[in-house]
């Protein structure tokens, strides 16, 4: 009899059975173990600047591998200058590019990229242009300038991985964009200077203890910003114990946070954890109190490489590959997911298999809190790759190209695409110009074409 009232009872709303998976509609005074990404559009648009980035940079290494030896006399500037034959197929063969993909990301972005045809072999030829390695430069001076503090910053990398202290060379070679460091850190700093690392042979970097070391080297980021906040909003008899343990949280906008999942969180913050410096080796975990208060360091200690990185960010990819020094999880993407006022998961960029882990507290409306050296420099790189096209002399580029188009697009098939593509726009523009101005007058016709073509 029960079994029929049951199957004649009807099946709940799809919005009920949605947040029941989302862990909103749960009764639980505990962090739900399974939450759906929602989506921040500020993290997400930050991420379809990077996309540009990424590809730039990918065909300027191309470009001076291409180049070599020459690349190397000529210091890897703008002067350099490849085939584009040669730069397409390789783009092709390790990027994994289509044919035209290549040649569309150079003609969009004119103001980094110049395409001519070669003066004495006739075949069209690519390289940056004056702007693009002036801010590739720039980057590279501010590195050098912040030396020290990459120093500093490797070592409390280092100082994550107890108790060896030690992490492989190949995994922070990995992470070295991220941090800040030059391309040739193995040398630079690590072979440079024994009294604060050891290069073992199998390839792992350890730490090495230096009276030098300021006191405050195994001090958490958010430690030192809970002690700031205490300062500047103390209330005497009132929220010390709610901040002693407590992360900063921002949840995306369109989380919803219902009464019980907002005691799970209140629980949370006062539950104490030890400092992600600290070995925990041999710490009992086998009751239930134990392994939350070991998922808490977890989440501590993610925000410190996090915030140990120059623009609080890295791949999901990468920061798996400190899994086991950090102890965290080994499904990372379901960990983070769980406090998503602390992280977000971007799947922006490489059609969605790169995922990207923000440290929300470190951003405001797309843009990071406290600045640096190194992103202000990478700044005016994303700056020059989204400026529009229309703004550069693409007349005289496309002009100089001549019959390099069947070269540019791998046949006469892809440069007619491509030509269409560009310069039919192109000269319909010139075309509806052209008939205002003969409207107009013989001065409106001269300010239009100035204003299209004229940097």
């Amino acid at each position: 009899m029960l079994r029929r009232i049951t199957a004649l009872r009807p099946p709940p709303p799809p919005w009920r059975a949605a947040a029941e998976a989302a862990g909103y509609a749960s009764k639980s005074t505990t962090l739900p173990q399974k939450q759906q990404r929602v989506r921040d559009h500020a993290f997400d648009g930050i991420m379809e600047v990077q996309k540009r980035v990424r590809r730039f940079l990918a065909l300027h290494s191309l470009l001076l591998y291409a180049a070599s030896p020459t690349a190397l006399a000529g210091g890897g500037g703008g002067a350099v200058s490849v085939p584009f034959s040669r730069l397409g197929a390789l783009a092709r063969r390790q990027l994994r590019l289509a044919p035209l993909d290549a040649g569309r990301f150079l003609l969009r972005h004119p103001h980094a990229f110049h395409l001519f045809l070669h003066p004495v072999h006739r075949v069209l030829h690519a390289r940056l242009t004056p702007r693009a390695a002036s801010a590739l430069r720039l980057e590279a001076d501010a590195i050098a300038a912040t030396l020290p503090a990459s120093v500093i910053r490797l070592r409390k990398l280092l100082l994550l991985a107890p108790p060896h202290y030690r992490l492989r060379l190949e995994h922070i070679r990995l992470l070295r964009r991220d941090l800040g460091l030059p391309d040739d850190f193995a040398d630079s700093i690590i072979q440079a200077q024994p009294a604060l690392f050891r290069l073992t042979p199998d390839q792992f970097v350890e730490f090495v203890p230096s009276p030098s070391d300021p006191p405050d080297l195994t001090v958490a980021a958010v430690e030192r910003a809970r002690e700031q906040h205490y300062r500047e909003h103390r209330n005497p008899g009132a929220g010390e114990e709610d901040a002693r343990f407590a992360f900063p949280t921002r949840f995306p906008p369109g989380f919803k946070i219902g009464k019980y999942f907002r005691i799970a969180v209140w629980k949370w913050q006062r539950l104490p954890y030890a400092s992600p410096y600290a070995d925990v080796s041999g710490h009992d975990l086998r009751s239930l109190e134990a392994r939350r208060r070991m998922e808490k360091r977890a989440v501590a200690a993610i925000h410190e490489l996090l915030s140990l990185t120059i623009e609080k960010r890295t791949t999901l990819e990468r920061l798996a590959l400190f899994r086991d020094a950090l102890g965290v999880p080994k499904k990372i993407k379901e960990f983070l997911l769980k406090y998503q006022g602390i992280f977000y998961i971007s799947t922006r960029g490489n059609q969605g298999k790169l995922h990207t882990v923000f440290l929300r507290e470190a951003y405001y409306k797309g843009e990071l809190v406290e600045s640096n050296e190194i992103y202000a420099a990478r700044r005016k790189l994303e700056e020059l790759l989204m400026l529009n096209p229309q703004k550069a002399n693409l007349d005289r580029m496309f002009t100089s190209m001549g019959c390099g188009w069947d070269e540019l697009g791998g046949g006469r098939r892809g440069g007619a695409e491509l030509r269409d593509e560009f310069l039919g726009d192109v000269a319909g523009r010139r075309g509806s110009i052209k008939s205002d101005g003969e409207d107009g007058g013989d001065s409106g016709d001269d300010s239009g074409v100035e204003s299209l073509y004229i940097e």
